[in-house]
């Protein structure tokens, strides 16, 4: 489990936002086209298209206590799902914390 739960850190520690994302899911395309429409600068996995997707899932669960994706970081700090990045657009908060 180490060696999944370094990388998750790395990917955090190393990118302002970071995406753990699934393909195919409806809220992760929706989070990442609002994320688009105000940055090009967010790291995105698809935990579906990894080999060690469904560790590094278990990993942000227990991290987090959010199973489900996307799994939202921002300057380090989780963020939450889909509905908590609209939300924070929505308020203006996303900007302020992208900026």
């Amino acid at each position: 489990m180490s060696a999944v739960k370094s990388k998750v850190e790395e990917i955090i520690a190393n990118n302002k936002v970071a995406v753990f994302s699934k393909s195919y899911c409806p809220y992760c395309r929706r989070a990442k086209e609002a994320l688009k429409s105000i940055t090009s600068e967010f790291f995105v996995i698809e935990l579906d298209e990894a080999d060690d997707g469904a560790a590094i899932q278990d990993y942000l669960q227990q991290k987090t206590g959010q199973r489900t994706v996307p799994n939202i970081f921002i300057n380090q700090k989780h963020v939450g799902g889909c509905d908590d990045l609209l939300s924070l657009k929505s308020s203006g908060e996303l900007q302020k914390l992208l900026a």
